[in-house]
């Protein structure tokens, strides 16, 4: 592990950091990877009965680096976000997101796939997804109209309209809103509780809660081959120059 994914294990839980705060938690091809590694040992080590998923500093993740992303686009690479997916999807340990401010893009969507999420009051979540020229990715287009409805989901998605702390919370998206400093008290608290519970019987709980969503990979797969071709577009180069540029991009010659 390198310092910008830190992973602790205590008393049966695992805590798993995004730690680039200087880059707003920006996730690289090796962040990705790491995760990936510390999702599926936690699967694999019986003395790991729940994990957390947190930031660092005062943001959840800023989503994907968008230098990273340009370099990939035009390699021609497959997206790192596909194992970390796959990973997250299927990941038999129950998995908690401790939200401690802006999550965009993946960030939110990852969130989709975790059991219990506790967010700071400062949480908020945002998917710009169009607004970059490209689709939702890590099963989004089907898990949030399932979560949220048709009508918000469509907002979220559509839009890019962020949600605050207290709408996700009423709206079901969030377990539990708290303030800021008692953020990884809470989540930990959850995390205790269910560490001590019997690990087959809430690991098949959890298989029997995810098996109502049968067709997610498929939307995943489905979702990666569009969001592959979306990179290399004149659209998202426009956005992603714009980002990089510092200015308002300019999507008025697309059709």
């Amino acid at each position: 592990m390198t310092e910008n994914v830190l992973v602790t294990r205590d008393a049966g839980v695992m805590e798993i950091t995004f730690n680039r705060p200087e880059k707003k938690n920006a996730l690289t091809r090796a962040m990705y990877a790491e995760v990936v590694d510390a999702l599926r040992s936690a699967d694999a080590d019986p003395a790991v009965r729940v994990a957390i998923l947190t930031g660092s500093g005062d943001i959840f993740t800023s989503g994907n680096d968008i230098k990273d992303f340009q370099i990939r686009a035009v390699a021609g690479n497959d997206s790192p976000a596909s194992p970390f997916l796959t990973a997250l999807s299927t990941m038999q340990t129950p998995l908690i997101g401790a939200v401690n401010g802006a999550a965009i893009g993946v960030g939110t969507t990852m969130l989709a796939h975790c059991d219990l999420i506790v967010a700071s009051r400062s949480a908020r979540f945002v998917m710009p997804f169009t607004s970059l020229g490209l689709v939702p990715e890590a099963g989004s287009s089907l898990l949030f109209p399932r979560l949220l409805g048709n009508q918000r989901a469509s907002a979220l998605l559509l839009l890019g309209e962020p949600l605050t702390a207290e709408t996700a919370l009423e709206w079901g998206f969030v377990n539990q809103v708290v303030e800021p400093e008692a953020l990884m008290d809470t989540a930990r608290g959850f995390a205790r509780r269910m560490a001590v519970l019997p690990p087959q019987a809430v690991r098949q709980t959890k298989q029997l809660i995810r098996h109502g969503a049968p067709d997610v990979t498929a939307r995943i797969a489905e979702e990666l081959v569009l969001f592959r071709e979306r990179l290399s577009s004149p659209e998202a180069g426009e956005a992603f120059a714009a980002f990089v540029e510092k200015r308002k991009p300019d999507f008025s010659r697309f059709e």
